[in-house]
């Protein structure tokens, strides 16, 4: 039969003969530095980090780190008003914890995440110009906000980078189209 239609033969040929290009996700990639600090009574910080539109209506929360264990303080959702900034944007309305975001405190270093258009946090999130923003606090010690204005979805790889002045040590944003 393919011999009767050579253009369909052809187009057989072609269709097998070029291999299919592997699906790619828009990506972004977080890295937030807690800073070893030389204090007498340490502990460790409550970070949030989010997206936010420049009017501050949309906003998709991507992590945040708690004391998920209850103490003779009481359990950690306690004090998570003190992330002030996601708290009157996002924590109040939230309902702690939440699959694939909170997640306990980190120790000193640096700390990586990485999400993909296709997880919850990005998937249909919508072409513009948006803010990263990444906010700790301490018990005995201070609040920080680091903020880092990008674009979504990147027309080629962006690496942009803020650093915090005590409680936030370098914050890495990567955008990949």
């Amino acid at each position: 039969m393919l011999k009767r239609f050579p253009l369909l033969a052809a187009s057989f040929a072609l269709a097998f003969a070029v291999p299919a290009a592997p699906a790619t996700a828009a990506e972004i990639e977080l890295s937030i530095e807690i800073p070893r600090l030389n204090v007498s009574e340490y502990h460790r910080p409550y970070v949030a980090a989010w997206i936010q539109t420049s009017d501050r209506k949309q906003i998709r929360n991507l992590t945040v780190w708690y004391q998920m264990r209850d103490t003779s303080e009481g359990h950690g959702t306690k004090w998570l008003p003190d992330l002030r900034q996601w708290w009157r944007i996002s924590g109040r309305s939230l309902d702690v914890p939440v699959d694939g975001v909170t997640g306990a405190t980190r120790p000193v270093g640096k700390h990586s995440l990485t999400f993909t258009d296709k997880q919850p946090q990005l998937a249909d999130l919508a072409p513009g110009e948006y803010t990263l923003i990444v906010e700790a606090s301490r018990e005995v010690g201070g609040r920080e906000l680091v903020k880092i204005p990008f674009t979504w979805p990147a027309a080629s790889p962006q690496t942009l980078d803020a650093k915090g002045k005590k409680e936030l040590g370098e914050v890495t944003l990567s955008v990949k189209p």
